[in-house]
């Protein structure tokens, strides 16, 4: 017998069905979330997975396009992999989840999400990350949860929860958390330039509601969670530790450790790792734990030196900034590029410019099909950290890091009408070394201005690290993180904005949770490091965006023509609209609302399409002058295209205001005229003069 839970949640009913589907799964949840419906489950392995010294955590999010009544598209009438969607729900839910594990826990888990229903007006990702925690929490599984997470929308000023389908549309704010029961444990957002005392009080009221699920699930976990199973910890021996000290002492360590330059600390470990190998030779037992064992004395060293000596690997002040370095324009013939160097990492934005046909479209779980006008993609090659392996495009993380930059730029970007391109950003990653995420917004704001894409304002992106002691007031707060201070610490707070304010978040985090204090000062340490950026290094390469775009970009003009018109310049099957592109070499994309755009590169073209399009729509009357082509020749005229369809006759005595004797003798087939339209008759039919034009 199953048993269900409800509770009020942003105004609609949240409710758990528990023991009603999947019994089989360690945990299983099947939420309905208004008509929204996600079945949440939980499973891990019986024992743990060999040879392996890291927490073999999936999340999967399964979107069904059954669940919004859609078959899907093209020849496979089944659904692919993953979307960009799925991709970045499933990080979401993993990156609140993953440090409430036991840190020795070896077993495979996976989380698993089937969409089944969507409501428009109930989110299926937040339920997908409730039915998560949910299923986790009564699970037999290790989990020091339960956690909950809030969705927040700005709206008219006002905070609203969870919000729905038409207030996302007004939303000035899209923001994620996730808490436990005492701290915020996961920050995403995307913002109009919000403030940062205002986005603060948007994460603690998110928080808030947070705790009434907290509570909630509780009460489902006393009633029906599991007890937890017993599991074997893969922590490292003492004795192993106690065995390495004696060979490397904790200050040679230090001084290994303790360098600006990558290549030289990463050459220091491998010749510690030597050493530990050939001592522990004899000891078969221990050879499996080295590397595993050596992190974990690295990073006790990295920590003890910033949180109790105030020393950082690179000898850098706790909110010192590595140097920075930009430019522009240094990949001749693309539309735009824009380079960005801090320290060790260094991003090259390459600007794409196209017309609006060549947005992206996305059939996913909505009632119509999007599009993205703006696309954003990062790579992060292997040579950029020194190593060798085969590209197999890009991996989740690529992924995240490319739609966080993306979420970033988009509100400074240009409306359509103001600059009807589709416009696609690809960073490409030369070096890495912490927070290449924030370097492509840095160098794609770059690449944009020089491209000559009106932005609003100039963004700027840094990260922020963390390294916490054994009580919450026992932490240091470090600016601009290096892979190293990433790796061996509890933090990485991203936060990418204007001068103004925010524009994007994302904070992923080891430990089980940050207070108000730490919130606090990573935001404000973030917005001192990106004014910086902004002022010092950003705006004297290039302060605004470039006129006009490039030479090698498309060139767009737009008309607005009655919506009523647009089937003639179509024509029967494409035939006048398909004449229009062939003759003048553009490309032409019309809208229902009657908008035209004409792209090309060259401008003779555009003008000419742009002309051919105007005669099309307006209505032929005495005294206008329109320029044609010579069609057809007669022995009493010539016969002018004004548009397709729209020809006039040119008789011989208008010619010229000499005497004609053989209309060859002035116009030939092909030949381009400007005319003056002198009479249309009741038929229709226009009659037009050459001589009649006043010079």
């Amino acid at each position: 017998m199953y048993k269900s839970y409800s509770m009020e949640l942003a105004g609609r009913t949240l409710t758990v069905d528990v023991k009603r589907v999947a019994a089989q799964a360690n945990g299983a949840a099947l939420m309905h979330y208004g008509d929204t419906v996600v079945l949440s489950t939980a499973t891990a392995s019986e024992k743990p997975r060999e040879g392996i010294d890291f927490f073999p955590l999936s999340v999967e999010y399964e979107e069904k396009l059954y669940s919004v009544g859609k078959i899907p598209g093209g020849f496979n009438k089944r659904e692919g992999k993953a979307s960009e969607n799925a991709i970045l729900t499933s990080r979401v839910i993993d990156r609140p989840m993953r440090p409430l594990f036991p840190k020795d826990y070896r077993n495979d888990v996976t989380l698993n999400n089937l969409v089944l229903s969507v409501d428009p007006d109930c989110s299926p990702e937040l339920t997908a990350m409730l039915g998560s925690a949910i299923a986790t929490a009564i699970s037999d599984i290790p989990f020091d949860g339960p956690c909950a997470t809030t969705q927040v929308g700005l709206v008219n000023k006002e905070f609203v929860f969870n919000p729905n389908a038409e207030q996302k549309l007004t939303s000035d704010l899209q923001l994620t958390v996730a808490s436990t029961s005492e701290k915020v444990i996961m920050i995403e957002a995307g913002a109009n330039e919000v403030p940062e005392d205002k986005m603060i009080e948007a994460i603690f009221a998110a928080h808030a509601v947070n705790q009434q699920v907290i509570k909630f699930i509780n009460e489902i976990v006393a009633e029906c969670g599991k007890e937890k199973h017993s599991y074997e910890s893969c922590a490292i021996p003492e004795e192993l530790f106690l065995a390495m000290k004696e060979i490397v002492t904790p200050e040679e360590m230090e001084e290994a450790v303790f360098t600006d330059v990558k290549q030289v600390r990463e050459e220091n470990i491998r010749n510690i790792r030597d050493k530990f190998e050939a001592s522990f030779a004899e000891k078969e037992e221990w050879l499996p734990l080295i590397g595993e064992a050596l992190y974990q004395y690295q990073k006790k060293t990295v920590r003890k030196m910033i949180l109790k000596d105030h020393k950082r690997p690179d000898g850098r002040k706790m909110d010192q900034i590595r140097p920075l370095a930009a430019e522009i324009d240094l990949i001749p013939r693309v539309h735009g590029s824009g380079m960005f160097t801090r320290g060790q990492t260094q991003i090259c934005t390459i600007t794409t410019l196209a017309p609006l046909s060549d947005a992206q479209r996305i059939d996913g779980l909505d009632e119509a099909e999007k599009t993205k006008r703006y696309m954003h993609h990062y790579n992060f090659p292997s040579y950029s950290v020194g190593e060798t392996k085969p590209s197999r495009g890009p991996g989740r993380r690529e992924i995240g890091h490319g739609a966080l930059a993306e979420r970033a730029l988009i509100p400074v970007l240009p409306s359509e009408e103001e600059f009807p391109y589709a416009i696609r950003t690809v960073s490409e990653t030369f070096e890495s070394n912490g927070s290449t995420s924030q370097a492509s917004i840095c160098a794609s704001t770059l690449s944009l201005m020089a491209a000559g894409v009106p932005i609003k304002k100039p963004v700027a992106g840094i990260s922020t690290g963390l390294v916490t002691g054994d009580t919450d007031e026992d932490y240091i707060v470090l600016t601009d993180i290096q892979g190293l201070e990433d790796f061996f610490g509890d933090m990485d707070f991203k936060v990418a904005g204007t001068h103004d304010g925010i524009t994007a978040i994302q904070m992923d985090i080891k430990i089980h949770g940050l207070t108000r204090p730490i919130i606090e000062e990573a935001i404000r340490r973030t917005k001192e490091a990106r004014t910086y950026i902004l002022n010092e290094v950003m705006i004297p390469v290039i302060a605004k965006p470039r006129e006009e775009v490039g030479k090698y970009a498309p060139k767009i003009v737009q008309i607005q023509v009655d919506p009523m018109k647009i089937s003639e310049i179509i024509g029967q099957k494409g035939k006048t609209i398909n004449k229009i592109i062939e003759e003048t070499g553009v490309k032409i994309d019309i809208t229902d609302d009657g908008r035209v755009s004409i792209c090309g590169i060259e401008s003779e073209g555009i003008d000419r399409a742009k002309e051919i399009i105007k005669a099309i729509v307006t209505d032929i009357e005495t005294g206008q002058i329109l320029t044609g082509k010579v069609v057809r020749i007669m022995q009493f005229g010539a016969f002018v295209e004004l548009a397709p369809n729209k020809d006039g006759l040119v008789h011989i005595s208008k010619l010229s205001k000499e005497r004609v004797n053989k209309v060859e003798d002035v116009v030939n087939i092909g030949d381009v005229v400007t005319v003056k339209v002198i009479e249309v008759d009741k038929m229709g039919r226009i009659n037009l003069s050459m001589k009649d034009i006043e010079e």
